[in-house]
């Protein structure tokens, strides 16, 4: 196996967290989803500037916004027509942060 990491307390202090670690895991098990909440970690995007960028079709754009919505992961700002997303919490940052650092900086090491 790999690195064994000490955590004094982890199990305890996880047992407590637990549900809301597992939903936002749960959320962001969807390529999507997961694309569009590394997109929000540059800032705050436009429904037409995430579909630019990103490649994936509005209809379905919509639909993981209103998943990512609903978790509490994104937030909204409207300004006339256009709908701005952003990231609601720095706990769902730096969870993505942390696993660009492993998956993509450190390489796809096993």
């Amino acid at each position: 196996m790999g690195t064994v990491m000490q955590f004094p307390g982890m199990r305890s202090d996880m047992a407590v967290h637990a549900a809301e670690v597992s939903k936002i895991l749960r959320t962001l098990a969807n390529r999507n989803r997961l694309l569009i909440v590394s997109a929000l970690l540059e800032g705050e995007h436009s429904v037409a500037a995430l579909e630019e960028m990103l490649g994936i079709r509005q209809p379905t754009l919509s639909q993981q916004l209103t998943v990512l919505r609903d978790a509490g992961i994104v937030a909204t700002r409207r300004q006339a027509k256009q709908v701005f997303y952003r990231l609601s919490h720095d706990k769902v940052a730096r969870l993505v942060g942390s696993l660009y650092q492993i998956f993509c900086r450190d390489g796809s090491k096993a």
